[in-house]
């Protein structure tokens, strides 16, 4: 685990893809959880239980937020539970800054556009989420901003940036204007072929903006994985 940022009271982590964040009753893996208890034991009881679907209540020490099992990036922990309620309220009221990278199928003519459309429940599949027409139970606003960093052989690169916290807001958003993330399980048309040199879902949590117990705004940045690296340039090949 690549540590990028810390101090007394919060520490900034790059998550690798492949890692839950927490247990979820079903899978024995190691998660960041684990990888927080074993280095950081003070934090145990820092934050708040995690209620799971088996009826299971778990811990997750300094855990203020989350990244998808797939998604590696920057993800915030809490050392304190001053900064734990602290960053808990900048999630809540929008005030953290996030930023994303993404290979989505297709061509996005665009250079830059923004996705603003509700959120509820999959109709056809309990683990999805929607944003289109058929989503069931309530629908919370969501936005997404998108902009256009590179196009090639009928992919493009983006950055996206969350303006809302909704569960799979990026993967979701990004389906319903038909350019869905590379090799998403859950997102991406059946039609869809994973390139076989990226094999993870092409998203990266690049970097988060958040306000310490000082008042001052802290930037964490985490260098883009070396398969979407490589991957970009072969889309210049």
């Amino acid at each position: 685990m690549i540590i990028l940022y810390e101090d007394k009271t919060v520490l900034a982590i790059d998550k690798p893809s492949g890692m839950m964040v927490h247990a979820d009753g079903r899978s024995l893996e190691p998660t960041v959880v684990d990888w927080v208890r074993e280095n950081y034991p003070e934090l145990e009881d820092v934050g708040e239980v995690q209620l799971l679907q088996n009826g299971e209540e778990i811990k997750r020490p300094g855990i203020v937020h989350r990244l998808d099992r797939e998604t590696s990036g920057v993800l915030l922990i809490a050392k304190t539970e001053e900064m734990f309620l602290n960053l808990k309220t900048q999630f809540q009221e929008h005030l953290i800054e996030k930023e994303y990278r993404a290979f989505v199928y297709g061509v996005i003519k665009e250079d830059a556009l923004v996705i603003d459309r509700a959120i509820g429940k999959s109709s056809g599949d309990f683990r999805k989420w929607s944003a289109q027409r058929g989503a069931r139970g309530k629908m919370r606003d969501a936005r997404t901003d998108i902009e256009v960093l590179v196009r090639g052989k009928g992919i493009t690169y983006i950055k996206a940036l969350p303006k809302t916290g909704r569960t799979h807001q990026i993967r979701v958003h990004l389906k319903a204007i038909h350019h869905p993330v590379l090799c998403d399980p859950l997102y991406a048309f059946s039609d869809m072929k994973c390139p076989q040199d990226l094999g993870r879902l092409a998203l990266h949590a690049r970097g988060v903006t958040f306000t310490d117990l000082s008042g001052k705004r802290v930037k964490v940045s985490a260098d883009e994985p070396t398969s979407f690296k490589d991957f970009l340039r072969s889309l210049h090949a």
